[in-house]
């Protein structure tokens, strides 16, 4: 079947220079490759374990964050007045 794919530059060369060292053309190269990565993810899937993160009570908030953007302004505006003192 033909079908037209608009491929990287980079991979682009990443499979022509793989499809010259292995000797074959180009279009089998792309078929193998993409072969290996229909069928590899299905595989690693059920072998990996699963990712789980560590979580860890902080408290309560010392500050209302219900105004959050607004406590974050006041605090940015301090800043500015405290590097302007600094010029003095």
């Amino acid at each position: 079947m033909r079908s037209t794919v608009r491929i990287d530059d980079d991979l682009m060369v990443e499979l022509r220079q793989r499809a010259h060292g292995a000797g074959v053309s180009l279009t089998r190269m792309l078929n193998r490759t993409l072969r290996a990565g229909l069928t590899d993810p299905d595989r690693r899937r059920g072998s990996a374990r699963p990712y789980r993160q560590r979580t860890v009570a902080m408290g309560r908030p010392l500050a209302d964050l219900d105004k959050a953007l607004a406590l974050a302004a006041d605090l940015e505006d301090e800043e500015v007045v405290r590097k302007l003192a600094l010029r003095k």
